[in-house]
């Protein structure tokens, strides 16, 4: 209980410092623009390089699986394709972010 009245304290107290006026909203220059697209190069070409690993990573593991045990190819299977679709989701995510940076 006391922790959390200190913390609230401090929550409190330090409102006043964080108080100040309005800036004027700098302009966005065409430099500005260049590196936004450069982010959201960078950010869609990593989420595709972890998403090809992760997405090789399960089909080897799967498949070494499989051939371990050839009768558990059914029991494989379908979380394989729900796995390969979340990493896959995560990609288009990415994409989608990069679009909306662009």
């Amino acid at each position: 209980m006391k922790k959390l009245m200190v913390a609230l304290v401090a929550m409190f107290a330090a409102a006043p410092a964080f108080a100040q006026e309005a800036v004027a909203t700098a302009t966005t220059t065409t430099s500005d623009k260049g590196l936004v697209a450069l982010a959201a190069a960078l950010t869609i070409a990593v989420a595709v390089f972890g998403g090809a690993m992760a997405q090789g990573k399960t089909a080897a593991t799967a498949l070494d699986g499989i051939a371990r045990n050839p009768a558990a190819s059914g029991k494989l299977l379908i979380p394989m394709i729900l796995g390969l679709a979340l990493i896959e989701s995560l990609v288009i995510y990415a994409l989608i972010i990069a679009l909306k940076l662009s």
